[in-house]
């Protein structure tokens, strides 16, 4: 599909945390608590630029770098990022700052997972999760959780005594190039510029076309923090709300990807309603194909949502653009989980 520039249909924000401030892209209403979408590791806030325009536009969104994402604060010097319970804990945070109550997430790869977890800490103060290729946060074996502790630890000191000026920097194209390549073809290349917007920044040394990227370098590191299959089923367990689960084919691989319908299945037992969709596309199939799922998203917001007055851009469409309805191809091939039979 053809992009186009989305940035005049959301709003900048910045959100105090102890440390700095979390950013985000307000989209839609601003009298209305948004549903919280939150991004992957490494990516940010742009990574849904695609997506929300196809989405209701009396619906607000509010899509947040993660701290050391994006155009977030990085965390002081000796903070360790913790991915999942960081991103629970901001969220959490969030919610207080704010004072909302009955809230949605809708998170891709580690914000699903972010959500994840939320729903099953604060079951009652959700109403709705929606995960985007993912389950659950990345369970690891338990002696491959102890093995990497050592190698973890020693890898954030590295990165965290490099000095500025030995990060590296990059043209334009070489940054997109850069990212076009590491992501392995989950990433368009037009998908990686959307990420760019706010995933780099022009160096400091005043050349104009040399620019370093954004997050902080210390996020290379996630290995502490992982769960082993128990605990992550013990979490799912405890999730009450309305789930929404859509899974790219091929999507994300993961070390046991048995495990995916394992948690899936404990979800089940206990979630209000439980509705999985496996849909054709990359792990990035939310931002290369956005009008492969805007659909269901659509269904599962609209459900039972109580809508207060409208915004002055709302239309009978319901879309910001238009989303796509699927093509028949998608509609036969989805799986579907509806209710808890």
């Amino acid at each position: 599909m053809d992009h186009i520039d989305t940035q005049p249909l959301s709003e900048e924000i910045k959100i105090p945390m102890p440390w700095g401030h979390v950013s985000g892209k307000w989209w839609g209403p601003k009298c209305k608590q948004p549903v919280i979408v939150i991004h992957g590791w490494q990516d940010n806030a742009g990574s849904f630029d695609t997506l929300i325009p196809l989405l209701p536009t009396d619906i607000a969104f509010l899509c947040l770098d993660l701290p050391g994402h994006g155009l977030s604060s990085h965390y002081p010097a000796g903070q360790f990022y913790y991915i999942f319970w960081d991103g629970l804990t901001v969220v959490r945070r969030i919610v207080e700052h704010f004072k909302w109550k009955n809230i949605t997430i809708m998170g891709h790869s580690l914000g699903g997972a972010i959500g994840f977890l939320y729903a099953a800490t604060f079951p009652d103060d959700i109403d709705k999760l929606i995960s985007l290729d993912i389950i659950s946060p990345a369970v690891r074996e338990v002696q491959k959780i102890v093995n990497l502790t050592g190698e973890s630890i020693d890898k954030f000191l590295k990165y965290e005594h490099l000095k500025p000026d030995s990060i590296p920097c990059y043209s334009y194209d070489e940054m997109i190039d850069l990212v076009f390549d590491a992501y392995r073809g989950s990433l368009t290349r037009t998908s990686s510029e959307i990420l760019m917007k706010r995933g780099m920044s022009r160096a400091r040394d005043g050349e104009e076309d040399r620019y370093h990227f954004s997050r902080d370098v210390r996020l290379k590191v996630p290995g502490l923090g992982f769960l082993s299959i128990d605990i992550v089923l013990e979490y799912a367990s405890k999730i009450t709300c309305e789930v929404l689960n859509i899974k790219g084919i091929p999507g994300m691989r993961f070390d046991r990807p048995e495990y995916y319908h394992l948690v899936l299945d404990k979800m089940r037992e206990s979630a209000s309603k439980l509705e999985f969709y496996e849909v054709e596309g990359t792990h990035h199939l939310h931002l290369n194909n956005p009008e492969r799922i805007c659909q269901y998203i659509i269904w599962c917001i609209r459900r039972t949502l109580v809508l207060s007055t409208p915004s002055p851009h709302y239309k009978d469409s319901a879309t910001r653009q238009g989303c796509v309805i699927f093509p028949l191809f998608y509609i036969l091939t989805a799986r579907f989980d509806l209710w808890k039979w």
